[in-house]
């Protein structure tokens, strides 16, 4: 039996994203936000029909083109709505995407959704998989590149500071990451969360510095709120800082907004979920 609601949880940012290899595949290791997601609902109807509060989460094409790439009932009246702002980096699209097939009956694989994914936007995060942080995703091909060690329990405070921007699939302009990926699965593996932090933060890094983000805040957040590193969406707005598990400071949620973050989330990663 179909389901009539439900929420598919998005994501915040990137704690690794890059080529693997100068001329690879632009690859990445999400950061799953249980507290931002796309909640949905099913309605009798005939036809297919979409709304979505006014954000456009999804075109009726788009949607059209995933239930038949994956040989769904083509009919329906779904209601959409975001946690998260479109362009925040946060999974709006894919989230969307993974909510109307399951609404319209998908009990497949997950790499198979994940593909038909990729098929009708151009890219997917990996929000079809459960725990999909433990995978080297190559976004933009929808295959998993290697299985990644369980992380250790972390806390991440964030918002989304800037102008919304949308994931170009066409966009490979990444530094190569593939000299960090030995040190996150030694980290993973020893638990080392503070090593795991200082690796985010160099991806984060290196694609701000590509892209010439500038005076960018979250640099100087980290230092001065004592975080362990930071983590960023790196082809949107999100912004985030990890700390250990219950040492986020009591002021970080002003500080943040101060400095011109908005949509400040609060919520913990990692471990055996």
């Amino acid at each position: 039996m179909r389901p009539q609601s439900l929420r598919v949880a998005g994501h915040f940012g990137e704690l690794l994203q890059g080529r693997i290899g100068r001329d690879g595949p632009v690859a990445l290791v999400t950061l799953p936000c249980p507290a931002l997601g796309v909640v949905a609902r099913r309605c009798a109807a005939t036809g297919l029909s979409l709304h979505g509060a006014g954000q456009r989460l999804l075109s009726p094409q788009r949607a059209r083109a995933l239930l038949e790439k994956l040989r769904l009932p083509v009919n329906g009246r779904f209601v959409l709505r975001a946690e998260m702002p479109a362009g925040g980096g946060a999974g709006v699209s894919t989230a969307s995407l993974v909510a109307l097939a399951q609404l319209a009956g998908w009990q497949g694989p997950p790499d198979l959704l994940a593909r038909a994914c990729v098929a009708v936007e151009g890219a997917s995060d990996p929000l079809m998989f459960v725990r999909p942080e433990t995978r080297l995703w190559a976004s933009r091909i929808g295959e998993t590149l290697a299985q990644l060690p369980a992380l250790p329990v972390f806390e991440v405070i964030g918002g989304f500071y800037g102008p919304p921007k949308r994931t170009n699939p066409a966009d490979s302009d990444f530094p190569d990451i593939s000299d960090l990926l030995p040190d996150w699965t030694a980290a993973a593996l020893a638990q080392d969360l503070a090593a795991l932090a200082a690796l985010a933060s160099i991806s984060a890094r290196r694609t701000m510095e590509c892209r010439g983000a500038g005076s960018d805040p979250i640099w100087s957040l980290a230092a001065d709120l004592g975080a362990l590193g930071y983590v960023i969406a790196h082809t949107g707005a999100a912004r985030g800082l990890i700390f250990a598990p219950g040492a986020v400071p009591t002021a970080a949620r002003q500080r943040l907004q101060q400095a011109g973050l908005r949509g400040v989330v609060q919520f913990r990663a990692g471990g055996d979920r």
